[in-house]
């Protein structure tokens, strides 16, 4: 992995302490943690291979000058002492990932905190305030199902209600799983917030659109805040050759009617907002039965909360007026829902100057995947930035970002970092 990011790398873009090489070594010796002989690498929340990376990255934490600890769901705070040790601010991602997953998603993003660290160690540069890079746990949930895991801890975010529920594929629960990785319940309880006033997460963008407007790094607008409505059609089944076309309550046909029309509603309350089904399932399944029963889940989004309601009750309604004009029955579920993450037209201002700066065309773009920023922007002020990533391929071994835009991406990001300790 190595040879192939250092081939093309463009080595002016090593400058105020910077260094390509040292992140691409970084990004390579991660990549072995975990890897797969089928491809990718698999390294789960709370696993021996998460716990590896992390004791890896502490090493590199450690010869950089910073005070390293771990809280006990796993997360890694490495803090480098600034002119203010009151207060910090603070960058990171995570470094688990899903079965046969990339090497950079997450990983990139505590490595382009870190590397900030390593160029004002080289440049002499002491911040106003401390400066924390962090490492969460289980952003990926595989372990339990319930991703961003260790950002939910850290803002109190997991209640005794949730951990009775989490239980992994080996059966074990929260507290089992805990005690394996060196921790326990008992602490977890104790966990508390430590004196950030500003989080800041380097990541892939894990979409198209940078590569399709030829763009390295993109300023991210707002983290989506995601819903989900559970819809089931109930119609009657019947003998396929025996009922007449005319004389049927099918299930699937108003279902099918539903999902065709889902497209053309979320662009009615806004640009960013999206709406998926991925999840159906139709009873009783037979080849030779019309459908009884079709049931969904409807994935909605968007990074404003009003525009992102606003279409929950379109697409309910939308499936109530399908129903009725079929002549059949409709239940719509509310079954989940996180609240979206604005960025803040500030940082996304001073995030727009420093890309001008840097000769790149600032564009805005909206996460529509979670992120631990997501939880931390709940209580601070949060920002994203994103990196072009190739075909827009993420959880997939193919998943790959170049090192230009990895380095032009810790270069935004050191920049950025300066201009909140000066505040």
């Amino acid at each position: 992995m190595k040879d192939t990011l250092l081939k093309d790398y463009n080595t002016e873009l090593n400058y105020d302490g910077i260094d390509g090489k040292r992140l691409a070594e970084r990004l390579d010796a991660i990549s072995k943690i975990g890897v797969l002989q089928t491809g990718g690498v698999s390294r789960p929340g709370f696993s021996q291979e998460e716990k590896d990376a992390k004791a890896l990255v502490t090493e590199w934490m450690n010869d950089a000058g910073l005070t390293v600890e771990t809280d006990a769901v796993g997360n890694v705070f490495g803090r480098l002492t600034g002119k203010d040790n009151s207060q910090s601010v603070a960058s990171g991602s995570h470094v688990d990932t899903v079965p046969a997953g990339g090497n950079f998603d997450g990983v990139l993003g505590v490595l382009a905190a870190l590397e900030v660290a390593e160029a004002w160690k080289e440049t002499g540069y002491i911040p106003d305030k401390s400066y924390e890079i962090i490492i969460f746990s289980d952003e990926e949930g595989a372990r339990f199902s319930s991703g961003v895991f260790g950002s939910r801890a850290y803002m109190g975010l997991v209640d005794d209600e949730l951990i009775e529920s989490l239980r992994d594929s080996d059966g074990l629960n929260f507290e089992e799983v805990l005690e394996q990785y060196g921790s326990s319940l008992q602490d977890f309880k104790k966990i508390q917030q430590r004196d950030w006033t500003f989080f800041a997460e380097a990541h892939i963008e894990q979409g198209k659109l940078l590569e399709k407007n030829n763009l390295p790094v993109g300023i991210v607008n707002g983290i989506a805040g995601q819903a989900w409505l559970e819809i089931e059609f109930k119609g009657l089944a019947g003998h396929a050759g025996n009922t007449p076309m005319n004389d049927r309550q099918d299930a699937l046909v108003a279902a099918g009617r539903f999902v065709s029309e889902l497209e053309s509603i979320p662009k009615i309350v806004s640009s960013t907002a999206v709406a998926t089904v991925g999840k159906l399932a139709v009873y009783p399944n037979g080849a030779n039965v019309i459908p009884e029963s079709v049931k969904m889940i409807v994935d909605i989004r968007d990074i404003h909360e009003k525009s992102r309601d606003m279409l929950l009750e379109l697409i309910s309604e939308r499936a109530y007026d399908i129903a009725k004009e079929r002549g059949i029955d409709v239940t719509v579920s509310r079954t989940s829902r996180v609240k979206p993450v604005p960025v803040e037209e500030t940082y996304k201002d001073e995030l727009r100057d420093i890309l001008t700066d840097l000769n790149i065309e600032a564009m805005e773009l909206p996460s529509g995947a979670g992120h631990d920023s997501m939880n931390i922007g709940l209580e601070l002020p949060v920002a994203m930035i994103f990196a072009r990533s190739k075909a827009g391929i993420s959880h997939n071994p193919a998943e790959w970002t170049s090192l230009d835009d990895c380095v032009l991406t810790v270069h935004v990001l050191k920049k950025f970092i300066e201009k909140q300790m000066s505040k």
